[in-house]
């Protein structure tokens, strides 16, 4: 893994010392990578805590069966919240593709 960092940094630090248009292609291609993997993540991360609230809930539900319905509604608002940050991930991954600040 520290290769892998290791070669971005160093063919950022090539690209970036080329003329203009270059750095500005290899921004934009970097700009794609970093929003596809961090949506993914944000979006992977999300699924696994729904999964968990929802595993909670029916578990919850199932030992006391009178609380259901204020456990459920306990799970929607957890699972907003949730959702909430998967959608500023997808806010911040279009911020980086098409009004990227870095772009000259």
């Amino acid at each position: 893994m520290k290769k892998i960092l290791f070669l971005m940094v160093a063919f950022a630090t090539a690209a970036l010392a080329a003329d203009g248009d270059v750095a500005n292609q290899t921004l934009k291609a970097y700009s794609m990578i970093a929003a596809g993997l961090g949506l993914g993540l944000a979006a992977l991360g999300g699924a696994i805590g729904m999964g968990h609230t929802a595993a909670a809930t029916i578990a919850g539900t199932a030992r006391n069966p009178g609380l259901g319905a204020k456990l459920m509604t306990t799970m929607f608002i957890a699972l907003a919240m949730i959702e909430a940050q998967v959608i500023y991930a997808l806010v911040i991954a279009l911020i980086a593709l098409y009004a990227n600040p870095y772009l000259g």
